[in-house]
């Protein structure tokens, strides 16, 4: 399973890439705004980080026109820019027209296995189910992938699971078979951590310097 971050902080993408465990980064809005700089100035600090790995950037308008549009915009960012549009009715439209252009989609916001189908049928590249929002409102998010990975074999559509709040949403998804998990980086550093291995390092330690000292 591949592992984006998720997040447009330049900080978390090199230490992420540091790490080796950078395959993508997705943004949306809210997280481009976070960082104080213009989009684009931001989106372009991104693209000298991450190489060719893919970077998901997300239209903001909800017509299809304007989407695709937008779309035709956003790729000339940064290589391997990856249209990211929300599953709507205009959505849909875009991320058609994008297909038949040879563009790469991020079909997002799928809450449900329907507009995960609506998704694939329409051609996006990717589909991105939220399961933390959904865990938000009483609801099993992981359910969702095991539908989707249930009938994913009918599908070119890579799954990228999406909002991921916690250690067992990335090790689930991994289990069901997902392709890729977009991580924000408090729970890429939680993944590595284990309060046993930092008590066992330190036992460690300890019996060296015994060693040392006879």
């Amino acid at each position: 399973m591949e592992f984006y971050l998720d997040s447009a902080n330049i900080d978390e993408i090199e230490a992420t890439k540091r790490l080796g465990l950078l395959d993508g980064v997705t943004t949306n809005p809210s997280l481009l705004a976070k960082e104080g700089n213009s989009p684009d100035e931001q989106i372009a600090n991104i693209a000298n980080i991450i190489d060719d790995r893919p970077i998901s950037l997300e239209v903001i308008s909800t017509n299809a026109n304007d989407m695709i549009e937008e779309g035709y915009e956003l790729i000339k960012k940064a290589e391997n820019v990856v249209i990211k549009i929300p599953i709507t009715t205009e959505g849909l439209k875009a991320i058609q027209t994008l297909f038949k252009d040879q563009y790469n989609t991020n079909a997002t916001l799928c809450f449900n296995s329907a507009q995960y189908i609506l998704a694939c049928k329409a051609g996006a590249t990717y589909v991105s189910p939220f399961i933390g929002r959904l865990d938000d409102i009483g609801l099993k998010g992981m359910d969702l992938i095991k539908e989707i990975m249930d009938m994913h074999a009918m599908w070119t559509t890579e799954v990228i699971v999406a909002s991921i709040r916690s250690i067992e949403h990335v090790v689930e998804s991994a289990k069901l078979g997902a392709e890729i998990a977009t991580i924000p980086f408090n729970i890429i550093d939680k993944l590595i951590k284990h309060p046993l291995t930092e008590t066992g390092l330190e036992n460690f330690l300890k019996d060296y310097k015994k060693l040392q000292r006879r």
